[in-house]
């Protein structure tokens, strides 16, 4: 673990932020040292670009008959925000306590040294074969992913596949990931008037485009806060122990602000439809002038069931606004991103092999089944891909990671037990038939 550790905080120094705005050497030298430590563990090592960022793809044959497990991973990561909202240097990593902090330490590059770790455990010789995929744009939507698994999909052909990028339920309770929601993004536009005109003249008789959003905005939500469009999938989600107290230690609600929606609180999280504003554009409060501004926009965020077509639940979403146009105003809806969400049948060897090894790793604690509100749409993509793959979503965060935000870190010691857990993996598998 010491030459573990040293190697994750060498790769978590470059600063590989895969969004436009941000220099794109840094993801290439990302790839470069990637590739570099696969090749170390006896990898047949390829940096392939299909039209977007590098991504890495490894392989290393395994003894004949056995089994092949594919390792996924990915080692963009997100922009780091203001640096004054973290307590640490952004890219140096820095052990506070039981924790470890800087950008891209857990997300993902954890998960980048696990694989390693795990291969690592076995002197480069595990008993089944392995590949190892290494994406290098997850932060930015995975655009050439269709590309690299229609082009290089036989070289990454598995009979299970480990995809390293979710969470465990707390840190002492590791966890696999069986349902993922599905996601679509959306812009909205609400348009009153060709120009901009008087409040004072023209106010109390015509309408202006941003409180015409803001009305269309709130149908969005019923009083309780559900989501209102009409017609979108629901079901409950797995009967674990979490409470509001949780919710709020979790997620840093404010005092005195109330959870929104109904059902469960996982439910709400996991398998209920979740509707959020992401982004609208109006003159800002210093610079705005008396004006009945003619047009408003926001981009909203749908999570969707697991099981929901993001084709269907867009449709939906799209006729819902056009019905409410406030006042009779222009409304046009655009689609800005989509993704399927993930439910994975969690029976068979492969899975009952990954369940020991967690239990083993984390000393004698039983894995729970979990799922994740976010979308991980590359998820999808793998099972499309592979439908005769057992898929195995897992992962180094825990509730406090603080993924995508500042002072992002990763506990050690769950870092250890997710290293070792995959090595124990690995080394089953190798009993476990292809069929």
């Amino acid at each position: 673990m010491p030459g573990i550790r040293s190697d994750l905080e060498a790769l978590t120094r470059i600063p590989s932020v895969s969004l436009d705005s941000f220099d794109q050497r840094h993801v290439e030298d990302s790839a470069l040292a990637t590739a570099d430590l696969l090749r170390a563990e006896g990898l047949e090592v390829e940096i392939v670009r299909e039209g977007g960022r590098p991504a890495v793809i490894g392989h290393l044959p395994g003894p004949e008959g056995a089994p092949t497990v594919l390792l996924y991973a990915h080692h963009d990561v997100q922009p780091p925000g203001d640096d004054a909202d973290w307590d640490t240097p952004v890219f140096e990593p820095t052990q506070v306590g039981e924790r470890l902090y800087a950008r891209g330490v857990a997300d993902d590059k954890a998960g980048v040294m696990a694989h390693v770790a795990a291969l690592r455990a076995h002197g480069g010789r595990p008993p089944v074969g392995v590949s190892v995929f290494i994406e290098g744009e997850e932060e930015v939507g995975s655009a050439s992913l269709p590309t690299i698994l229609d082009k290089h999909g036989d070289r990454l052909a598995a009979d299970a596949i480990v995809l390293a990028d979710s969470h465990n339920w707390k840190v002492g309770v590791p966890a696999l990931t069986t349902t993922l929601r599905g996601m679509v993004r959306v812009v909205v536009e609400v348009r009153a008037l060709d120009h901009g005109v008087h409040s004072g003249m023209y106010g109390g008789a015509v309408p202006d485009g941003l409180t015409a959003l803001a009305r269309l905005l709130a149908t969005l939500h019923d009083q309780a806060g559900d989501v209102a469009v009409p017609g979108l999938m629901t079901s409950h989600a797995a009967d674990l122990d979490y409470t509001e107290d949780d919710l709020r230690a979790d997620s840093g609600l404010a005092e005195g602000v109330s959870p929104i929606g109904t059902g469960s609180i996982l439910s709400r999280m996991w398998t209920k439809p979740a509707m959020t504003v992401i982004g609208i554009d109006a003159p800002s409060v210093e610079k705005a002038a008396n004006l009945l501004t003619p047009v408003g926009r926001a981009k909203l965020s749908m999570r969707i069931h697991p099981a929901e077509s993001p084709e269907t639940a867009y449709l939906a979403l799209k006729a819902h606004l056009e019905d409410n146009a406030p006042w009779s105003c222009q409304v046009s809806v655009t689609l800005d991103d989509e993704g399927s969400g993930f439910a994975a049948d969690a029976q068979g060897p492969v899975y009952d092999v990954a369940r020991s090894a967690f239990r083993d790793a984390w000393a004698g604690v039983e894995a729970v089944d979990i799922g994740v509100g976010g979308s991980i749409p590359f998820v999808a993509a793998f099972a499309e891909r592979f439908p005769d793959a057992a898929i195995l979503v897992t992962g180094v965060e825990d509730p406090d990671t603080r993924a995508h935000a500042a002072n992002e870190s990763l506990h050690l010691g769950e870092f250890e037990r997710v290293c070792l857990a995959e090595a124990l993996l690995l080394d089953r598998l190798g009993t476990v038939g292809k069929d």
